[in-house]
């Protein structure tokens, strides 16, 4: 069996004093697969270099483990798996329990380690905060920071639109996650949209998922499960051309079109309900204008800021540094936007505030 250490930064299910190696027999159900080695009592990432290691070492009791949190109900589905909102007995904590089924392809696994890496390792203000991860009955069960608003996504629902000072206010804090991600932790989303942005009580708006759409590229082969998860794709992403950073950027410029006009800025065609068709509405997205807030319903510094997300040559489009800088960022600064009270007063959350 192969052997690897443990990234030092990445306390998981094991004491912090104690983070050095662990080891774990393929009996016990532990696979390995690149850089991930899980088994029934955790997960643990590990390095690719050959070493001894000693045995595993038993969790402490201040430890979350799945057998200490009861499930109250589910929140969300998609991702590759189920997101429940669970409760911790001994303090009575809310947090949210993601599980990916593990009855995916073999390529995928390399995929999830990555996105356990990068949750693990995520000190963000504006990304959900990932405690645990777990091996359970043939699925990985990681325990997630819950967000008590839901999704941008649920909220919309409640809400239709978005006005302008909020939008500000909301753009401001995803920026942030994006700037996070892309320069200190030099990943790409790739799969931005209002499900996966998540909103609290205390006006946060948080950034999740990123790296799950890997997962999905290599699972779905549905044109529906695309159409589903793949309407905010970036033009050169759609080509099968070189992408990058940027293509979250375009992502989010749909996104926040989207709140602010209470549709997807892609319209159907008139004959039809809404995209049945996955090629139709990608060939849309590449060989069409792209969208554009209307003038005569938002301020120009908006429209400005949905130009310059969904300029459809990434070279032309802003990063997220400059469009920290853009006017439109500052614009409702003076009026003290409580994005806290916004939430609260649209509707019942998830769980009691």
């Amino acid at each position: 069996m192969k052997k690897g250490g443990l990234s030092p930064n990445l306390k998981l299910s094991l004491p912090s004093e104690e983070v050095s190696f662990a080891k774990f027999l393929t009996q016990s159900g532990t696979f390995m697969d690149g850089d991930l080695l899980v088994n029934r009592d955790g997960v643990r990432i590990v390095s690719q270099s050959e070493v001894e290691v000693p045995p595993p070492i038993q969790p402490t009791d201040n430890q979350l483990n799945l057998a200490d949190i009861d499930t109250i109900k589910v929140i969300g589905k998609g991702s590759g798996g189920i997101v429940q909102l669970v409760q911790h007995k001994w303090t009575g904590q809310f947090f949210a329990l993601k599980v990916i089924q593990m009855n995916i392809e073999e390529s995928a696994r390399k995929l999830i380690a990555q996105e356990l890496k990068i949750n693990q390792s995520s000190q963000c203000p504006y990304v959900v905060v990932c405690y645990q991860s777990f091996y359970d009955n043939g699925a990985i069960s990681i325990i997630l920071e819950y967000m008590d608003g839901g999704s941008l996504a649920d909220f919309l629902k409640k809400v239709k639109t978005i006005p302008e000072p909020y939008l500000a206010a909301i753009s401001k804090q995803v920026l942030k996650g994006l700037l996070y991600l892309h320069h200190e932790k030099h990943i790409i989303h790739r799969d931005l949209k209002p499900s996966n942005l998540l909103i609290n009580h205390r006006g946060e708006v948080k950034i999740t998922d990123f790296g799950v759409s890997a997962i999905l590229e290599s699972t779905s082969g549905q044109a529906n499960t695309f159409l589903g998860t793949y309407n905010y794709m970036s033009p050169e992403r759609i080509t099968g051309g070189k992408y990058g950073y940027k293509s979250d950027i375009w992502s989010l410029g749909l996104v926040l079109l989207e709140c602010a006009t209470g549709k997807f800025p892609y319209i159907p065609p008139e004959q039809s309900e809404g995209w049945t068709n996955f090629f139709e509405l990608m060939d849309t997205i590449v060989s069409q204008p792209p969208p554009c807030a209307p003038s005569d319903q938002f301020s120009s510094e908006f429209c400005s800021f949905i130009s310059a997300c969904v300029q459809k040559d990434p070279k032309d489009r802003c990063s997220a540094h400059e469009l920290m800088m853009h006017p439109f960022i500052s614009l409702y600064e003076d009026l003290d936007v409580d994005l806290s009270s916004y939430f609260k007063n649209a509707g019942s959350p998830l769980a009691t505030f």
